[in-house]
């Protein structure tokens, strides 16, 4: 549509008194349309210079909201047509007009109509009569039907041909006010008409219209553009209005963020908020329960000295509700401290705020204080007394209260009954409970979920199974979901232990419900499980009319698992054996009973479901391998174990997780495996995400013997640099592969580091005494034996033994025997390992004396020579000459249940041949490749 600037321009040339000239200027908007038209200036009339002068009739029509009017060019017609002295037509209203149709109108329907018009445009700007009584349009403006040369938004149309840049700022607040009230398009139009034409400088009004037009359309981020607008560029000192406004539309879209980001801009640009904004941003906060944001609110609200009275109460009820009731009391004391003026809502969240917390004395002193000062209780506040003495369970004085209330002339509402239903629940009185269950029943109301709740509770508690019958029939009446009834029920009579007996309380409706709604059936049949009434959980799920494959096969594997999980494995088999009846094969579920067999030592049983899983054809995935790995590896079978991780390696789409790399690493370890170990390192390990502080731990430990020491050492560094922390297995680990490759430097580093760490103990100590042992430090051996018993560890009997065998078999027999006699007095009884070491260096020396007096010693403490200590007197009795006593030990060996290996025939060969038994010798040899020793 079009929208054209017209500006009077006189032409000498052709002057006439009653006319005159104009020239066009667009203004800036969508589209052009012809010009057709008038208007009426200072008492001139202002023509066309394109077309010929039309004649202009007026009529006024009353419309919805105000009288509009619309004035139109007549052809054949040179002069306004004269209104009679009692007509005072508003022709000229910036308003809104309304068209007429051409050719003349009934003179009598004219005449009411602007009597009419008259009364609804006095005062209006823009409209005057001239000296002979004619009405006159300054600016026809505002329209309220199509018009060719008005911009078209809806009913009410802005006619931009006749508006002009010398409109007052108070004609332009008029006009964007109307157009506010009436359509938001309409408004941002001719607002933005204002803002080019430059009315918006100071014009706080207009701007404040154009906030609450945004708040309506929720931009937020143009009224946030307008707000910073309003202050650079049009010098608008804001006000409280500006932001109540923008606060008034977040507050009641409930957004609690926007809201608080007006406030605190406000606050920026130092525009002190009113009552009104605390009231809308405490109703807002108590709403959604941010206490925080409610907090900063209030504090800025005392401290402004604005007494808003929603505020406190807003605060004391926020306080309550989160349980803060020392807060609350806090607000109270501001509530007196300020001096403000009680209303009634003050005085029942006083009320209530002690009331929740069982402080009655203050809650009737508070309704004291009420009634004293002018405001007669109500129902509310009795409910809230009565609700308050059932929580501190005070029920008589509650029931005396409900007993005078007539007297005071208020009649007992729904809440009054439900607030004593739940009083006397808490109290356990579950006649009196029930008794005011039905008078609310009688009177038409209807019980909520909480005395639902309530009463069934006491009715499970006092076995009054028809009582819940009828119950929950009633609530099904009422219209509550079954869902929630059953949960409600099954809560109730778990909390009794009587839920055996709810296969009676289920009948009708709602079991037929539970049997076809598979949520409903899985909450009971867990509850079932979770009781150990697993043969109510099997009949409930024989009877179940609903079919659902997966969701049954989650339901069965989540009973099984909650019965492992409470322990109750018997339950699990029970539950498995039956519904293996019923063809149930998951995979899920074989391998929770996999697990449970083995938890119960009944590995026969798990290999068996594991070998079905196997002929099945099922697949197995990530977690199956695992669980049926760690069941041989508790079972003791590392074979079998092996083979279980060689059947998974055939799969190619199985990835171990850490879990499970970390199972096969212990088990290769156990198992000496060492080319896997050191397969798996390179091969397996290379995803970075694995590397935690346990599986570096882990590996170093497990692969020690298998990786080279350099490789292991770079690992060990790198777990440093990562920041994890070796724990003091790792640390002995290092300290003995460092030891054994005589990297005495860096072990000396490890020790220390471990030493800060607190990770030191006896092993690491044994461990560096071994080291240097082996490697025949004797100095720097005895040096840490000593730093071992400074440090307030007593030397070990593995140090001794250390000790014992190095010195022994590098001939240092003094410091041998002084070794020898320390561990005697020590605390530490002497072992296989001991008595070994003995044997070994005394029959080395060939000191047979010495030799038997260990044996005998060995005998004499009960436990005997072990397949060590009998290889070893063999060896020992050879170098002595005493070969027929070796070939007794062998025999003595079976007998008592040691088997022979290959070291002990070794040994007894040895001792033949050295003694010239060349033909023994033979024969045992013979014997041994017979026996494939």
């Amino acid at each position: 549509m079009a929208s054209l600037k017209l500006s009077p321009i006189v032409d000498n040339n052709s002057y006439e008194p009653n006319k005159i000239c104009l020239s066009l200027k667009s203004l800036k908007f969508n589209s052009i349309s012809s010009f057709s038209g008038y208007v009426s200036m200072h008492g001139a009339l202002i023509g066309n210079p394109f077309g010929k002068p039309k004649h202009c009739r007026v009529s006024g029509v009353r419309s919805e909201y105000s009288y509009r009017y619309e004035s139109k060019m007549d052809p054949g017609v040179d002069s306004l047509e004269k209104c009679s002295e009692n007509d005072d037509i508003g022709v000229g209203s910036p308003y809104i007009c309304r068209n007429t149709h051409k050719g003349r109108f009934n003179d009598s329907k004219r005449l009411q109509d602007a009597k009419i018009a008259n009364k609804r445009t006095k005062g209006m700007p823009g409209i005057r009569r001239n000296r002979r009584g004619y009405k006159l349009v300054e600016k026809p403006l505002v329209f309220d039907e199509q018009n060719d040369s008005a911009s078209v938004l809806g009913s009410t149309v802005v006619d931009f041909d006749y508006v002009g840049h010398e409109l007052s700022l108070e004609h332009c607040n008029a006009i964007l006010k109307q157009l506010e009230e009436d359509n938001d398009i309409k408004a941002l139009r001719f607002f933005e008409w204002m803002r080019v034409n430059g009315k918006l400088k100071h014009n706080l009004i207009a701007c404040n219209i154009f906030l609450r037009v945004l708040g309506r359309k929720e931009d937020w981020n143009g009224a946030e553009s307008m707000i910073k607008g309003m202050v650079k560029e049009y010098d608008c000192e804001l006000d409280c209005q500006s932001f109540n406004t923008l606060l008034y539309a977040s507050c009641k879209k409930g957004l609690v963020d926007l809201s608080t980001r007006w406030f605190q801009m406000m606050l920026d640009y130092k525009v002190q908020p009113n009552i009104a904004t605390f009231g809308m941003l405490m109703s807002l906060y108590q709403k959604g329960g941010f206490v925080e944001e409610a907090e900063f609110t209030f504090s800025q609200m005392r401290n402004l000295k604005l007494p808003c009275q929603s505020a406190y109460s807003a605060m004391i009820t926020i306080y309550t509700r989160m349980r803060l009731y020392d807060k609350a009391e806090d607000v109270v004391g501001f509530l007196r401290e300020d001096e403000l003026v009680l209303n009634f809502e003050n005085w029942l969240v006083m009320l209530n705020a002690y009331c929740q917390q069982g402080k009655l004395n203050d809650a009737e002193k508070v309704l004291s204080e009420m009634r004293d000062a002018g405001f007669s209780p109500n129902i509310i506040a009795y409910n809230t007394m009565i609700t308050g003495y059932g929580k501190a369970s005070k029920m008589d004085e509650a029931e005396l209260l409900f007993q005078n209330l007539r007297k005071l002339g208020l009649e007992p509402d729904e809440t009054t009954y439900k607030s004593l239903i739940e009083g006397w629940g808490r109290a356990g009185n579950y006649k009196q409970a029930k008794l005011k269950y039905m008078e609310l029943t009688m009177l038409g109301f209807k019980p909520n979920s909480s005395n639902f709740y309530t009463l069934v509770n006491l009715q499970a508690k006092h076995e009054d199974d028809e009582g819940s019958k009828q119950n929950i029939y009633d609530m099904m009446m009422i219209g509550y979901q079954k869902s929630s009834i059953l949960g409600v029920v099954i809560n109730a009579y778990e909390k009794a232990n009587r839920l055996d007996k709810m296969s009676s309380i289920l009948e009708g409706s709602l079991y037929d419900h539970v049997l076809k709604n598979q949520t409903s059936c899985a909450i009971l049949v867990t509850a079932f499980v979770k009781n150990c009434l697993i043969d109510d959980a099997i009949k409930v799920l024989r009877d179940k009319q609903w079919e659902d494959p997966l969701f049954e096969d989650h339901l069965y594997h989540l009973l099984i698992c909650s019965c492992k999980d409470m322990g109750h494995h018997e339950d699990a088999i029970t539950l498995f054996t039956c519904l293996r009846k019923y063809g149930v094969l998951n995979l899920n579920i074989f391998c929770t009973m996999i697990d449970i067999y083995s938890s119960m030592s009944m590995f026969s049983e798990a290999e068996r479901l594991y070998a079905e899983l196997k002929t099945s054809g099922v697949q197995l995935d990530m977690i199956a391998f695992s669980i049926i790995i760690r069941m041989y590896v508790k079972s003791g079978s590392l074979k079998g174990a092996c083979a279980v991780l060689d059947e998974m390696k055939e799969q190619k789409n199985i990835v171990p997780d850490v879990y499970l790399l970390r199972d096969m690493l212990r088990i290769y370890q156990r198992c000496g495996m060492n080319d896997k170990l050191v397969d798996l390192y390179y091969k397996g390990l290379k995803n970075g995400r694995i590397w935690d502080e346990e599986m570096y731990n882990c590996v170093i430990n497990c692969c020690a013997n298998a990786l080279p020491v350099d490789e292991l050492s770079r690992l060990f560094d790198e777990m440093l640099h990562q920041g994890f922390a070796p724990n003091n297995i790792t640390f002995n680990v290092m300290l003995n592969a460092y030891g054994k490759f005589r990297l005495f430097e860096k072990a000396r580093k490890v020790f220390w580091m471990a030493k800060k760490r607190g990770l030191v103990d006896v092993v690491s100590y044994n461990t560096i005494i071994a080291a240097y042992g082996k490697n025949k430090y004797f100095k720097n051996m005895s040096a840490v034996v000593r730093r071992m018993q400074f440090d307030g560890f007593s030397v070990s009997l593995e140090a001794y033994n250390c000790m014992l065998d190095v010195y022994g078999k590098e001939g240092e027999m003094e410091k041998f025997r002084n070794i020898l006699h320390r561990l005697k007095d020590s605390s530490h009884a002497s072992d296989h390992y001991t008595y070994n070491i003995l044997i070994n260096i005394y029959g080395e020396h060939g000191w047979i004396e010495e030799v038997s007096g260990v044996l005998m010693e060995l005998k004499e403490s009960g436990i005997g020579p072990d397949l060590c200590g009998y290889n070893t007197l063999i060896k020992a009795y050879g170098i002595a000459g005493m070969v027929e006593d070796a070939v007794v030990l062998v025999k003595e060996m079976r007998e008592n249940g040691i088997v022979p290996d290959r070291i002990t025939y070794t040994n007894l060969i040895a001792a033949l041949r050295k003694n010239d038994k060349v033909l023994e010798a033979v024969k045992w040899s013979l014997w041994m490749k017979q026996m494939g020793i």
